[in-house]
């Protein structure tokens, strides 16, 4: 079985489109490397397009202004912000071209970070007032005894634990009984991997009064730095259910019906 990445694997499979390798070079900048790659950013996270653009990462591709202003436009997931060095608001269509010197231009990864970067700068906060409806995590049989094991849900390599405000076009939920089927609400475009099979929906007015701080970013995913020992407790989550036909796997916080246990063994050996 090829190796995943296509390490050490055949060359069967077509090259990725150059806007996605662009865009994958620009997250790990953007995201995780920023600072051993000589790039500043501001407290919201913002960068220097120039700076960016000439960073090793992105040189040989010979990005262009005007292809990445595209990309951060029409990317499917809205992962980046562009605005004017001397704006306070993202850039969100063509009338806010004002310059076409890379200078003039500042780029930020919307979320995802590992780097520290102050979630005041970079998100806004969630309130009792503008709580979403739904905040669901998506995660995998290999990963969901583990998370088990741990008591919750932690940020790992990352600042905030993400949580998508619906679910990705195509899936399915058992629905809550008093908010609805979240599957019945527009789609989200960011916030959950397509490949996730278990699905962990947030009580997100729980989550509020017990003192855990929500974001939101401005493509819309909600995040979470978690409590005092940086996790997000499984007491806080009002259902988690399998997407391949395992049912609910939990409900208002308590497990009612324990993982298969070939998932505890589908992790072991990936490091």
């Amino acid at each position: 079985m090829p190796g995943r990445g296509g390490r050490g694997g055949s060359n069967n499979r077509d090259p990725l489109p150059r806007s996605v390798q662009v865009s994958k070079k620009l997250s790990r900048l953007l995201r995780h490397a920023a600072e051993e790659e000589g790039i500043h950013l501001d407290a919201a996270g913002y960068a220097n397009v120039h700076e960016v653009l000439t960073n090793r990462l992105l040189r040989s591709f010979k990005v262009t202004f005007p292809e990445l202003r595209d990309l951060v436009l029409n990317n499917d997931k809205q992962r980046f912000a562009l605005k004017p060095a001397f704006s306070s608001s993202p850039a969100e269509n063509e009338d806010d071209k004002l310059s076409d010197d890379p200078k003039d231009w500042l780029i930020r990864a919307n979320q995802g970070h590992s780097l520290k970067i102050e979630s005041e700068g970079l998100l806004t906060p969630v309130s009792v007032d503008d709580r979403p409806e739904t905040a669901v995590h998506g995660t995998t049989h290999a990963a969901w005894p583990m998370i088990v094991a741990s008591g919750g849900l932690k940020p790992m390599a990352r600042n905030h634990v993400h949580f998508a405000s619906g679910l990705p076009a195509g899936f399915t939920s058992i629905g809550d009984g008093d908010g609805g089927d979240p599957a019945a609400a527009p789609p989200v475009i960011s916030g959950m991997r397509k490949s996730s099979t278990v699905l962990m929906f947030l009580d997100v007015g729980m989550a509020i009064s017990s003192g855990l701080k929500l974001w939101r970013s401005a493509n819309g995913v909600i995040l979470t730095e978690g409590d005092a020992e940086g996790v997000v407790p499984l007491e806080m989550f009002k259902r988690v259910e399998d997407r391949t036909g395992q049912g609910v796997l939990l409900e208002d916080g308590k497990i009612v019906k324990e993982a298969p246990a070939s998932w505890a063994t589908k992790g072991k050996g990936k490091g």
